[in-house]
This record gives C-alpha cells, structure tokens and sequence, in this order.
C-alpha cells in the first residue's frame, strides 16, 4: 500500500504544478492595474510607479510567479493589494465555513445516495425502485440554485421550520448550527446524492451477477448478508472514485449557495477579488482549491486501492 501511495505523489505535485502555472497565467491576462487601485485615484503616475515597484509587479511574469510561488511554499501568502492585510488572514477567516457546509453536504449526500443506491440496486418491489428511481432523476436534475429556492420557500417561509438563512458554526452551538446547516447543505448534497445512487446500484446489480454471488445464494445464505458482505464491498470501488469527484464540485458549488442561503465564505471574497484586480488573494483562493481537490482525489485513490487489491497489485 505505501509503494503505491509513493507512486501517485508524483504525478499529483505535477498537477499541482501546473495549475499553479494556468492560475497565474490566466489572472494576468485580466484587465485592471492593481498598483492604480493600491495607490488611489488620485496618485500621480510617479506614486503607482512606487507602488508597482513595491508591490513586485514591474519584475518580468516568471520572476513574479517564482516569487509567489516561493512564498506560497514557505506559508507567506502576500498581503491584499486593496485591504492591506495579509492575505492568509482573509483565507483564514473564510475557508471554515464553506468546509463545514461541505462536508455537511458529504454526510448527507453519502447518507441519501447510499440508501438509494441500495434501493435501486437490491429491492424487489417494482413501486418502490419506480420512486426511488424518480427521486434521484428530479434530485438530478434540479441545481442546487434552484433547490435552494425551493427549500426556503417550503422550509423558512411557509413553514418556518428553519431560518431562511445565515450561519452559526456547529462546532459554537450544535444545536442552533445545525438548524442553519440542514438548508443548504441538503441544496448542495442532492445532485451527488443522485448521482452516487445511480452509480451504487448499478455497480451492485454488476456484482450480483458474479458466480461467487450465485454460489453463496445456493448454499443458503441469507439475502441481507449477501448484500451487506458480499455485494456491496465488491461495489464500492468505483463509487468512491465518483465520490472524490463529487466533493470536489461540491466545493465549487458552494460558491452559489453560499449566495442563496447568506452563508459567510469565500465565494463572496473571490468575486470582490476579481472585481478589484487583487491578484494575490484570488490566485492563492485558487490554488488553495486545486489543492484540495487534488488531495481528495489521492485520498480517493488509496480508499479505491485499499478495497481493491487489485490495483495494488498492478
């Protein structure tokens, strides 16, 4: 297991190393002179050359993507052309919230779309997968901007069983957190809820129609203990390969529902960012993203390879 761990670090710095590369690059082709907004505008064009030079950006593009990349490495994010402070300090006190509704939103999607894979994959009754097969196509289909609309409508004002809106941390007050969460955490889970269902019943209905399956089913064995031993071990692989992709557009589409359910995070100081041309926050906002990305899906990889020794094997 470690050798293959080691075999997949490579090529993961490599991505790494190459979306630093596309962010920084693609950031500069932007409109906008952060050493005008740095320096107001009223400066005179001596002041913005001051401040160019301060700031670092009349150094030729490969030495300011050294220098970046350097701090980067060494923890030292740079400071905010526009709000002055550091830029760590801004990531800090926004990256929090977004992981607490992200993962929110993975316990509920693994919650929702394993029960409904085992639904479709094993049940017998024909009313019950029809349902649960329309269940997860409207869940589908339906974005997460839309049924977070819908959830406050229902949930917050025609019921009030819920705020509509705004954030208390679970980890502060469980009790009151989780009132704030359910909303649009259950926005962002429903779309990979569906889709990890579908991939888990028919990555089950594959295994059911192995001959170990059969053999176990004509020594007697009960049906419950075949799917909870047999079947559905041998079905995981490929669902968690699926789920790191999933948390990985979960993370992207928090972005919107944070907007929908008033929910404090990065989305709103990467937008700001970009209207302001504040390079520093938005490439490392962005390679901070990449980054997790990245780790999820090597995280995925071992838990694929850790189930299925026969990618160890190879």
């Amino acid at each position: 297991m470690l050798r293959y761990a080691l075999r997949r670090v490579p090529s993961a710095l490599a991505v790494l190393a190459i979306a630093s590369v596309v962010v920084f690059g693609v950031l500069h082709l932007a409109t906008g002179d952060p050493a005008v907004l740095a320096a107001g505008p009223d400066a005179s064009a001596r002041t913005v050359s001051a401040v160019r030079h301060q700031l670092g950006l009349d150094a030729p593009l490969p030495q300011q993507y050294l220098t970046w990349l350097g701090g980067v490495l060494t923890g030292d994010l740079g400071d905010s052309y526009v709000r002055g402070v550091p830029v760590a300090t801004l990531i800090g006190n926004g990256l929090g919230n977004p992981l607490e509704l992200t993962l929110g939103a993975v316990v509920l999607a693994v919650l929702l779309g394993g029960l409904a894979g085992l639904v479709l994959g094993v049940a017998r009754g024909r009313l019950l997968r029809g349902a649960t097969a329309a269940a997860t196509a409207l869940a589908f289909a339906i974005p997460p901007y839309v049924s977070g609309v819908l959830l406050v409508m229902v949930f917050a004002i025609t019921h009030r069983i819920l705020p509509a809106g705004g954030h208390v941390s679970v980890l502060a007050d469980p009790e009151i957190g989780v009132q704030y969460l359910i909303m649009p955490a259950l926005a962002l889970a429903l779309p990979a809820a569906a889709v990890l269902a579908r991939f888990l019943s028919t990555s089950i209905r594959r295994v059911f129609g192995e001959d170990y399956i059969r053999i176990g089913t004509a020594k007697g064995l009960r049906r419950r203990r075949i799917v909870l031993c047999h079947a559905l071990p041998n079905a995981l692989p490929p669902v968690l390969t699926v789920l790191g992709i999933q948390i990985g557009q979960m993370l992207g589409g928090a972005i919107v529902v944070e907007a929908i359910f008033a929910w404090p995070g990065v989305g709103q100081l990467i937008i700001d960012s970009l209207k302001s041309s504040d390079y520093f926050v938005v490439q490392n906002l962005l390679l901070i993203t990449v980054t997790v990305f990245v780790v999820l899906q090597t995280v995925t990889d071992l838990l694929h390879a850790a189930v299925d020794p026969r990618l160890r094997m190879e």
